[in-house]
């Protein structure tokens, strides 16, 4: 296996590990239906976010080798859209819902009863719209990456 193969190896391993934890978080974030699940979410969030960081930070390094090593990939529309798109989603995924996220756990960490209070809730609901930002966000990444349209 050539060296290009190799990162594109784990390139795709990287994205699997990433991507899982794109689809994966609201999911598992959105399931608890008392407090005494949503720490333990929490809990388990810690573990797949670990998995996400490194994965992400896995794909943008290779994507980056792969367009050093093949420089023609500059000049594709596809490869460009790719990288703008990740650096897009960034401030999202570093720093909007982890300080959501936060916040929640904030109010857990304080409350005594089992039912998730309102505030809780209604966190969950402005974390909605950035978590259907970055499932639009993957999958369009997903289509760049293996239709390569332009």
């Amino acid at each position: 296996m050539s060296l290009y193969g190799f990162l594109v190896l784990i390139h795709v391993i990287a994205a699997v590990c990433g991507l899982r934890a794109t689809f994966a978080i609201p999911i598992l974030m959105n399931r608890p239906k008392t407090a005494s699940q949503a720490q333990f979410a929490f809990h388990v969030n810690e573990g797949i976010e670990k998995l996400a960081k490194i994965g992400s930070l896995t794909l943008l390094i290779t994507g980056l080798l792969l367009g050093a090593l093949n420089p023609f990939l500059f000049t594709k529309v596809w490869y460009i859209a790719s990288l703008v798109l990740f650096v897009a989603v960034q401030p999202v995924v570093a720093v909007i819902l982890p300080k959501r996220m936060a916040e929640q756990k904030k109010i857990l960490d304080g409350y005594e009863g089992e039912e998730l209070p309102d505030s809780y809730l209604q966190i969950s609901k402005k974390i909605a719209p950035y978590n259907g930002f970055l499932h639009t966000a993957a999958i369009l990444l997903i289509v760049l990456m293996v239709t390569k349209p332009f």
